[in-house]
C-alpha cells in the first residue's frame, strides 16, 4: 500500500468515525483552530486503535488461526469477536475456565494501549428459541453473557468499571443467515468493542 493511499484511508476512517459516533455532522472550516485540534485528536485516537489492533492480532494469533476470534475495525470502533462456544457452554453464561487466558490477552491491551477508551461488551445469539436452559429468551442469555465478560474484566483484570458497559442483543443483530449451522455459529458471538471518544465539545 503506497503512502498516499494509506493517508487517504486514515483520513476517511477519521471522517467516518467522527460523523458516525458523534451523532451529528461535523463541519470543518479552513483555518479554524478548534477544527484542526479536533482532527488532530481524532487522528490520535485512530492511531491508538490501529496499534491496539496490531497488538491484539499478535497476542491472539493462535485463536485467530483457529477461527475462534476475529479482530476488525468498523465504524463503531475496534471489535474483537469471540465465537460464543469459546467462552461459554451451550445455554450457559458462566465463562469457561479455559477461556480466561484468552480474555486476559484482550485485557492487557485494554489496560495499556487504549487505557483511556471505553469498552462495550455485546452479547449475541442465533434464532433458536430457548427451551431447557432456564432463560426466558435469547435476550436474557445474551445479556448475561455480556455481563459475565464485564465482571471478569472488572473483578479479575482491574479495569475501571466506568469504562465498561454490557448489552444483550439476543438474535436480532445477526451477521449471517440462521438457515445454516455455520451461519448460526457465526451469530452466536460476544463482541468486545473498543470505542473511540466522541468529539462533543464545540457543537
Amino acid at each position: 500500500m503506497n503512502q498516499y493511499f494509506s493517508n487517504f484511508l486514515s483520513l476517511l476512517l477519521v471522517v467516518i468515525i467522527s460523523v458516525a459516533l458523534s451523532g451529528c455532522t461535523l463541519i470543518f472550516q479552513k483555518g479554524r483552530r478548534s477544527d484542526v485540534e479536533k482532527i488532530s485528536k481524532l487522528k490520535s485516537q485512530l492511531t491508538d486503535l490501529e496499534r491496539a489492533k496490531a497488538e491484539l492480532e499478535s497476542r491472539l494469533s493462535s485463536e485467530i488461526d483457529d477461527n475462534e476470534v476475529q479482530v476488525d475495525m468498523f465504524e463503531k470502533g475496534l471489535v474483537i469477536t469471540f465465537v460464543s462456544e469459546v467462552l461459554f457452554a451451550s445455554g450457559k453464561a458462566d465463562l469457561r475456565t479455559d477461556s480466561l487466558s484468552k480474555l486476559d490477552k484482550v485485557a492487557s491491551v485494554l489496560k495499556t494501549t487504549v487505557s483511556d477508551l471505553n469498552v462495550g461488551i455485546e452479547g449475541h445469539t442465533d434464532n433458536v428459541p430457548i427451551k431447557v436452559s432456564g432463560w426466558k429468551s435469547n435476550w436474557e442469555l445474551s445479556a448475561a453473557r455480556a455481563l459475565s465478560v464485564v465482571h471478569h474484566l472488572e473483578d479479575k483484570e482491574g479495569i475501571d468499571p466506568k469504562r465498561l458497559s454490557a448489552t444483550g442483543y439476543g438474535e436480532f443483530r445477526p451477521v449471517a443467515s440462521n438457515a445454516t449451522k455455520a451461519g448460526k455459529q457465526e451469530n452466536r458471538r460476544v463482541e468486545i468493542v473498543i470505542l473511540p471518544k466522541t468529539m462533543a465539545e464545540g457543537r
